[in-house]
């Protein structure tokens, strides 16, 4: 077998086989934590990647600013390519949800430190507690919290919300398989975003969410606000900040309309800048152009 390109995945491990025993051309794909992590565990580790990089013909990046991050460690670096990864529009689509009065708020992500949820869960608190001294009553009876994914830190995140007093409107639904994300997400009515890790550089739950014509909460961390277009598709608020995500969900609870307009532009700008057929088209483009340099 003699291939005429080489697509390697993370500069640490895999990058370190390819720059050892490949000659031929090659495209090497970043992937987050080692371009963002790895390099600065030690002198060897930033080496060992800066090596790796200038080995490859090209280096592909999911996303605008972790291109920015990999040519921070090796400025000479030819163009990088950006591969964004492709939504399945079609099983990712918006489903009506039965009117039952409910007003769901959530996520879908492992249930780690790194994606936020405790900031989640202290802002959906900081919600009710304004919605309450309002007197909102018909409003806050409504409102619920739906945390979908498996994890180590889900005991810890269960007595965050124990010790809150907020057993009764927040449900966690545990691990569940790929192919039934796009029947939770239509579930919600708002989806939340809330990493506070630079490695975390594409935000494909939150496009995902989008296709689902969701209106979205992101924060302003790695690669999360490239996905979404700020106050078109979803709003964008500054990492660990549980009253600027609650200030933003408080606008959402309140205005169905605002919800509507961000979910059905999110969904338009994910079938024309995320879909499958246009991320394929650009990694067959850098293909290409790696091949013919």
């Amino acid at each position: 077998m003699s291939p005429d390109l080489l697509n390697c995945h993370y500069a640490s491990g895999y990058g370190t086989l390819m720059a050892g025993v490949w000659r031929g051309p090659s495209l090497l794909s970043v992937w987050g934590a080692d371009v963002y992590e790895f390099p600065y565990e030690s002198r060897f580790k930033m080496w060992l990647i800066k090596r790796n990089l200038r080995a490859a013909s090209r280096i592909a990046s999911t996303s605008h600013v972790m291109a920015e991050q990999t040519r921070s460690l090796c400025p000479e670096l030819a163009p990088i390519f950006v591969t964004p990864f492709g939504i399945d529009t079609a099983r990712f689509v918006p489903v009506p949800r039965a009117a039952d009065g409910r007003l769901v708020i959530g996520t879908v992500k492992t249930m780690a430190k790194k994606y936020g949820i405790d900031i989640l869960i202290h802002g959906y608190a900081l919600l009710r507690q304004r919605l309450q001294d309002e007197k909102a009553d018909d409003l806050l009876g409504r409102l619920e919290l739906l945390l979908v994914g498996g994890g180590g830190e889900t005991a810890v995140l269960q007595a965050l919300v124990a010790q809150l007093g907020l057993e009764a409107s927040v449900t966690f639904a545990g691990q569940v398989d790929h192919t039934a994300v796009p029947d939770w997400l239509n579930r919600l009515d708002i989806y939340v975003a809330a990493s506070r890790n630079d490695s975390e550089s594409f935000g494909v739950a939150i496009l995902e969410a989008s296709s689902c014509a969701l209106p979205v909460v992101v924060s302003r961390m790695g690669g999360l606000p490239e996905v979404v277009a700020e106050n078109e598709t979803g709003l964008i608020i500054p990492n660990e900040n549980p009253q600027a995500l609650a200030d933003a969900l408080y606008l959402l609870v309140q205005d169905s309309a605002l919800r509507n307009r961000l979910g059905v532009a999110g969904r338009a700008r994910v079938c024309q800048q995320f879909s499958w057929d246009h991320c394929v088209t650009l990694m067959r483009d850098a293909y290409r152009q790696t091949v013919a340099a």
